[in-house]
C-alpha cells in the first residue's frame, strides 16, 4: 500500500505536471473558477513562495535525503501506524517530483493559482497533506500515550 501511495502522487504530480507544460506558456494565466482558480504556469526556482532562489542542489540533496529516510524507516518495518505510513508516503511522493523537476528543469513547475496563496503544484500538495497526517499521528500517539491506565 506505501508503495502504491507514494507511486500515485509521484505519478499524479508528473502528469499534472506535463499537461500544464503542454497547455499553457510561462506566466499564462487560463481561469478555470474566475475570480477564484486559475491554471498559471510559473517557473519555480526556490522553494515556497520562491524562497531561497538559486539553491536547487540544496534542495534535490534534502529531496533524496528525505526519500533514503523513509526507505529506510519502511524496510525495518518500524512504521505500524496508518497515518505515519500514508504521511510519509506522500511527503516522500511529493519531495521526489519536485526533485525531477530540479533535476530536468533547474526549477520546479508550477501551476495551481487560487490567488490568495502562491502558485504551487500536486506535490507541493502531497507535502502538505502528508505533514498534516503526520501531525495528526502525533498527536493520536500523544492522547493515546497521555490517556493510558498506567498514567492514571
Amino acid at each position: 500500500m506505501i508503495r502504491a501511495i507514494l507511486l500515485a502522487a509521484l505519478f499524479l504530480d508528473q502528469l499534472s505536471k506535463a499537461a500544464a507544460l503542454k497547455a499553457l506558456s510561462f506566466e499564462e494565466s487560463i481561469p478555470v473558477l474566475p475570480p477564484f482558480f486559475h491554471l498559471t504556469l510559473v517557473a519555480n526556482p526556490g522553494v515556497a513562495f520562491g524562497l531561497f532562489k538559486g539553491h536547487s542542489w540544496l534542495f534535490v540533496l534534502v529531496g533524496l535525503l528525505i526519500l533514503f529516510w523513509v526507505v529506510r524507516l519502511f524496510r525495518r518495518q518500524t512504521i505500524r501506524d496508518r497515518w505515519i505510513s500514508v504521511g510519509l508516503s506522500l511527503v516522500a511522493g511529493g519531495a521526489i517530483g519536485n526533485c525531477i523537476d530540479r533535476l530536468r528543469f533547474g526549477y520546479v513547475v508550477d501551476f495551481l493559482d487560487f490567488r490568495i496563496w502562491p502558485v504551487f503544484n500536486l506535490a507541493d500538495s502531497f507535502i502538505s497533506v502528508g505533514t498534516f497526517l503526520l501531525i495528526i499521528a502525533c498527536f493520536k500517539e500523544k492522547c493515546t500515550r497521555s490517556s493510558s491506565p498506567s498514567e492514571h
